[in-house]
């Protein structure tokens, strides 16, 4: 598996298809940030930026290989195994970004609550953003196995419904992503820094029953 992840991700770089997932993250945190802006909340939009830039990643990841190639990996190693590390290299590029963002954002943000009346530990923001960043990606990844092949093949149809369901799976209340964030934002009033544990835990677990069925089809198909 680690040489299949290697391979996949020298694809991903060589590529360049990872370049407009980057500048798509870039533009959401140019309109959604300014320096000086109280950490929790500027953390939070960081998040949210990390789950559609993830599900595109996995939808660029598993599509990248022509079809001949694809057939190669599968016949060497196994059909879900070849899915398998198409689909985490696009976790490990997302969570590269979510690094790299949350640490960006806590370097320029004020450490202070909404009202900054309130000092707000920074290291322990920053674990907190991290945390939020992290459960979107999951979640994001999630979408992407759900939304592309193997089990949607066609472009029109796949490209829509990743699209789609990306922006869809922040909003209700159930969502891990959506409980990630608002911890944040909620913290951010009076100062106050909370984990997301449980929304980590749920996307993990998401992202692991999608990631496996789509293995699963990937061998039948």
């Amino acid at each position: 598996m680690p040489a299949l992840v290697r391979y996949q991700t020298e694809l991903l770089l060589r590529s360049h298809r990872w370049l407009p997932p980057l500048l798509l993250y870039g533009a959401f945190l140019a309109v959604g940030l300014r320096p000086g802006e109280p950490v929790l909340d500027s953390l939070g939009w960081g998040a949210t930026a990390v789950l559609p830039v993830a599900a595109w990643l996995v939808r660029v990841c598993v599509t990248n290989e022509p079809d001949a190639a694809r057939d190669c990996a599968a016949a060497a190693a196994g059909a879900w195994r070849a899915h398998l590390a198409a689909v985490l290299t696009a976790l490990l590029a997302s969570l590269v970004l979510a690094l790299a963002g949350s640490a960006v954002i806590a370097a320029i943000s004020d450490p202070r609550s909404a009202d900054r009346q309130v000092g707000v530990p920074l290291g322990a923001a920053a674990g907190a953003g991290l945390a939020a960043a992290l459960t979107c990606a999951l979640l994001g990844t999630a979408v992407g196995a759900l939304c592309n092949r193997p089990l949607l093949r066609s472009t029109a149809r796949s490209v829509p419904a990743t699209i789609l369901a990306a922006f869809v799976v922040l909003f209700p209340a159930v969502s891990p992503a959506r409980a990630a964030v608002t911890g944040l934002v909620t913290g951010s009033l009076d100062g106050t820094v909370t984990v997301p544990v449980l929304p980590l835990a749920a996307a993990a677990a998401l992202a692991a029953g999608a990631t496996t069925l789509a293995c699963a089809l990937s061998a039948r198909r």
